[in-house]
C-alpha cells in the first residue's frame, strides 16, 4: 500500500482532495501565503497561487488521509481485478458446460458475484490496520533495492511463498473443523461446482482470516515496496483463477502446483487439496488427492446435457434442425 499511495498521490489524490477539502490558506504581508497544506502543521512559506492548486487540509501523512485512501485504493483495487480477471476466466478458460452439472445451482453466477461484492468492503476495512501500519513505516517494507541487494528480492519472493503456501494450509484446514466451519467457512463451499466469480465468495470473516499471512509477512521479513505491491496483486489473480474448474490431469506439474483441478476438487469433496500454490503441505499432512479424469465433475454436467439432447454419447454438440428447414 505503501507503492500504491506513492503513485496515487501525485498522480490523483493530491487533487482528489484538494478539491473535497481544500487547504485553508491565508494572504501575507509579503505576498505570500499562509497554509496548513502538505504537513503536519499550519506552516509559512511564499508560494505562487498555482504551486497552491492541490493543497488540502489533510495532508499526504494525516492519518484519516490515509485510511480513506487505503479503503479508496483496496475497494477500487480488489473489485478491478475481481471482474477483470474472473471475467477472463470464465468466459476463455472455465468450460461452461459444467453449469449444467446437478449440484450447479440455480442462479449461481448472479449469487457468487453478489456474495464476492459483499464480502469485499468488509474484508477491507478489516485488514485496513494492517495496510495503515505499512504507509506510517510501521513494516519492514523497504524502497531502494540495493538496501538488500537483488538476490534478497528473489529470496524473499520465495520465503513469501513458502509462508503464505504453509500458514493458508493450516488455516484453510483448521476452518474445516466442525467447531468453526459453519459459522466461517462454509459460505464458500455453498458453490460444490465453483465458478471464477465464487473467488471472493466468502464470509468476510473467512476471507479476512485467509488474508492474514500476506500482511503479517512484511512486519518480520523486509521486502522491496515495489515486489510486495506485485506480488501481493498475483495472490488475487491466482485466487480467482484456481476456481476455473480446469481438470487437466496427468501434467507433471500437477506433483507440485495446487492447480485449479486440485481445488475444484477441494471444493467437491471438502477435506482434500488444503493448499494455496504447492501440493507438498498436503501431501505431507496426508490431505493430498491428486486429479484424475475420473474424478471431472464435467462427467456428470454431460450426463445431464445428452438426457436433455444436447449432446451426443461422445459429448459432441447436437444441432437440432428448426421445422421450418424440415
Amino acid at each position: 500500500m505503501d507503492a500504491a499511495l506513492e503513485i496515487l498521490d501525485p498522480l490523483v489524490l493530491d487533487r482528489f482532495y484538494a478539491y473535497l477539502l481544500p487547504a485553508v490558506t491565508t494572504p501575507t504581508a509579503d505576498g505570500g501565503v499562509l497554509s496548513n497544506g502538505f504537513g503536519n502543521s499550519t506552516s509559512a512559506f511564499s508560494k505562487s497561487p498555482s504551486q497552491t492548486l492541490y493543497e488540502s487540509a489533510w495532508p499526504r501523512d494525516n492519518i484519516l488521509r490515509q485510511c480513506a485512501s487505503i479503503l479508496l485504493i483496496t475497494q477500487v483495487g480488489a473489485t478491478l481485478l475481481y471482474w477483470v480477471f474472473s471475467a477472463f476466466s470464465y468466459y476463455f478458460i472455465f468450460d461452461r458446460r459444467l453449469e449444467y452439472h446437478p449440484r450447479f445451482l440455480k442462479n449461481q453466477i448472479r449469487q457468487e458475484i453478489i456474495s464476492s461484492m459483499t464480502a469485499v468492503p468488509w474484508i477491507n476495512i478489516m485488514t485496513l490496520p494492517f495496510f495503515l501500519a505499512e504507509v506510517r513505516g510501521k513494516s519492514l517494507l523497504y524502497t531502494r533495492v540495493d538496501e538488500y541487494g537483488w538476490a534478497w528480492m528473489a529470496i524473499s519472493t520465495v520465503l513469501f511463498m513458502i509462508w503464505n503456501d504453509f500458514m493458508i494450509y493450516w488455516i484453510h484446514r483448521l476452518e474445516h473443523h466442525p467447531s468453526v466451519y459453519k459459522y466461517i467457512h462454509k459460505p464458500h463451499h455453498k458453490w460444490i461446482v465453483p465458478t471464477p466469480w465464487a473467488a471472493l465468495a466468502f464470509h468476510p470473516l473467512d476471507g479476512y482470516v485467509q488474508s492474514l499471512p500476506y500482511h503479517v509477512f512484511v512486519f518480520f521479513c523486509p521486502v522491496q515496496k515495489y515486489l510486495y505491491m506485485v506480488l501481493f496483486i498475483l495472490v488475487q489473480i491466482w485466487t480467482i483463477f484456481i476456481h476455473d474448474g480446469d481438470m487437466i490431469s496427468g501434467h507433471w506439474l500437477e506433483k507440485y502446483i495446487n492447480s485449479p483441478a486440485h481445488h475444484t476438487l477441494h471444493h467437491m469433496y471438502f477435506t482434500v487439496n488444503y493448499g494455496q500454490y504447492f501440493t507438498w503441505a498436503d501431501n505431507y499432512f496426508q490431505s493430498h488427492r491428486a486429479p484424475r479424469p475420473d474424478l471431472d465433475p464435467l462427467h456428470d454436467a454431460l450426463r445431464v446435457m445428452r438426457e436433455k439432447g444436447l449432446v451426443d454419447e461422445k459429448g459432441n454438440p447436437i444441432h437440432h434442425k428448426n421445422k421450418k428447414d424440415d
